[in-house]
């Protein structure tokens, strides 16, 4: 979505920026955390719009659309909001719905800006939960961007540790050996932990 400042971006060995949107479509899609627009759309009908890529906007749905929709519901279970409207659903259902409709776009790489950011922990600990049981049931690359550092530590399978100078790249375990989280928040509020391999609140 932003063009670089430097270099160029290779994704299943070909470059980025050689990718038509549609082509490009079908092999990643997004979870993003801007308001959607004001609609009567219900969940189903928000969740199928993740086949326009198939169905080249006006087509209609096909059986494989359908499957690939009642997949994404099952997988997310959230079955029984399927006819609700979408703005009568909980920042955490609609959370699970956005995700269902990036599942059910069938992309090999999904990606989610903060996808938690407006949920309270138990639900943030719900999606994460089910970000983790996705990677394993359908073999998907995500890649979330987060600040729910302590979540990243425990769930992700590999960590890109971004910091004002350095770039950072490993599995949890390997990152710790590096000491690569030893400094990086400003103050002495939060310590790092190796044993527990958490933040915690440092108190004098």
């Amino acid at each position: 979505m932003q063009k670089p400042i430097a270099g160029s971006i290779h994704f299943d060995g070909k470059n980025l920026d050689a990718y038509s949107e549609n082509e490009l479509s079908k092999k990643l899609s997004l979870v993003l955390t801007e308001r959607l627009p004001e609609s009567q759309l219900t969940v189903f009908e928000l969740i199928a719009l993740g086949r326009q890529p198939y169905t080249n906007w006006i087509d209609k749905l096909a059986e494989e659309d359908l499957q690939k929709i009642h997949l994404a519901i099952e997988q997310t279970a959230i079955a029984h909001l399927k006819n609700n409207r979408f703005y009568e659903l909980s920042d955490g259902q609609l959370q699970r719905v956005l995700i269902a409709r990036a599942l059910a776009q069938d992309t090999a790489v999904i990606i989610l800006d903060e996808p938690t950011a407006h949920l309270d922990m138990h639900q943030t600990i719900n999606i994460f939960s089910l970000l983790q049981k996705l990677v394993k049931e359908t073999d998907k690359t995500i890649i979330i961007s987060s600040h729910e550092v302590n979540l990243a530590l425990q769930l992700a399978d590999e960590i890109i540790l971004l910091t004002e100078n350095k770039v950072q790249f490993g599995t949890t375990e390997a990152l710790i050996s590096k000491n690569a989280f030893e400094n990086l928040f400003p103050n002495n509020l939060l310590k790092f932990n190796k044993s527990l391999q958490q933040f915690v609140i440092h108190k004098n």
